[in-house]
């Protein structure tokens, strides 16, 4: 997450960072679900100075001027995270988050995890996309550590946050289905796509508890954080879930195609080779199922972003992972006059050739 200069305005509306405010003007709205309608990123922006005084008020909670162990406000794509103390002075975390459909289960998940290997959950207003989270460092993730060390902790964690599914979640066999009846696309190479499904089906008919187990499926590096002055296991915990039933294999990926530069320095099928068996055996995990659910969500990625290039103004729901600084590089290039439009296409332009250079290592021969 960001921390970056503050909107002028009132009181409240000074919490919300101005780059955060570029990042969701204009965004169409996103139904969370079929029943709750969406709200647009301007009408959601709007609303959040009142949104941040309600939750102060509902858990009687004062901001955290002093900011605790990071800066005052930080934000992601998607929610703004403000620090807060409670009544007792304890610290913590308001998190309020724009709604979309990858959002409206996370308190759930939190909660079943009980803060094992996740962020704790202190309270959850999930109507208004707000949960009172423990006051993790947000200085501390894994993106400084040598990969090995930063694989085996996402690996462990994986194995920590394993449990059984939710009955609210959505499904990785609905997930997969979806992903099958996919028509492709002309930028993603043919023989991937094909490889891709022919690993669906199989995982689809062979596997019968393919939905079984409460799966973390965003858990990359920057999605761990530390708790201050914690050692040993509790230290690290995941944030941000976006929870599915699944199997844990489906999760391997996101520690794949993360700190991208690193993996491209060098022999690229190597490092992944490593990356995967590092994630594999801390977790668990059979390599070689994970291996093939990463090449077929390295398709569906390709795929999905190769379609937002095609958009006349494509806004992709995240930034590029494998475009290291890409949202900073366009913010950059909006101050000083470039066009944004162009350079959001230049980076999912390279995101789709990334996925296809990552599609390349991830071949057993490779």
């Amino acid at each position: 997450m960001a921390d970056t200069q503050r909107s002028p305005g009132g009181a409240r509306a000074q919490l919300v960072p101005v780059d955060f405010v570029q990042e969701m003007t204009g965004r169409a709205a996103q139904a969370p679900d079929s029943r709750t309608p969406g709200v647009d990123g301007d009408t959601w922006l709007a609303r959040l100075p009142g949104a941040v005084d309600d939750a102060l008020a509902r858990w009687d909670l004062r901001v955290d001027e002093a900011g605790g162990t990071g800066p005052l406000v930080r934000h992601g794509v998607n929610a703004l995270v403000v620090p807060v103390r409670r009544r007792d002075g304890s610290p913590a975390a308001l998190k309020l988050t724009w709604p979309h459909p990858e959002a409206r289960h996370e308190h759930l998940a939190l909660r079943a995890w009980g803060g094992r290997g996740a962020v704790g959950l202190l309270a959850a207003y999930p109507s208004e996309g707000a949960l009172l989270l423990e006051r993790l460092d947000p200085a501390a993730d894994l993106t400084g550590p040598p990969v090995d060390e930063a694989c085996a902790t996402i690996g462990a964690l994986l194995r920590r946050l394993d449990r059984p599914a939710l009955p609210q979640l959505d499904r990785l066999s609905e997930w997969t289905r979806r992903f099958l009846a996919d028509p492709g696309h002309p930028r993603v190479p043919r023989r991937f796509v094909d490889q891709a499904r022919a690993l669906a089906r199989g995982l689809l008919r062979d596997d019968p508890g393919l939905d079984a187990r409460l799966v973390h499926a965003d858990l990359h590096y920057e999605n761990v954080l530390a708790r201050p002055g914690v050692t040993g296991p509790d230290r690290w915990v995941a944030i941000d879930p976006k929870p599915l039933a699944a199997e844990p294999a489906y999760a391997v990926w996101p520690a794949l195609h993360n700190r991208w530069a690193e993996a491209t320095d060098g022999d690229l099928a190597w490092e992944i080779r490593c990356r995967l068996g590092w994630l594999c055996d801390a977790a668990g995990i059979d390599e070689d199922r994970a291996r093939a659910w990463a090449i077929i969500r390295t398709v569906e990625d390709a795929l999905d972003t190769a379609r937002s290039a095609d958009r006349p103004d494509p806004r992709p729901d995240s930034a590029p992972d494998f475009a290291p600084d890409s949202a900073t590089d366009v913010a950059s290039g909006a101050e000083s006059g470039a066009a944004p439009d162009a350079e959001q296409d230049a980076d999912l332009a390279a995101t789709v050739q990334a996925r296809i250079l990552l599609l390349k290592a991830l071949q057993p021969d490779a």
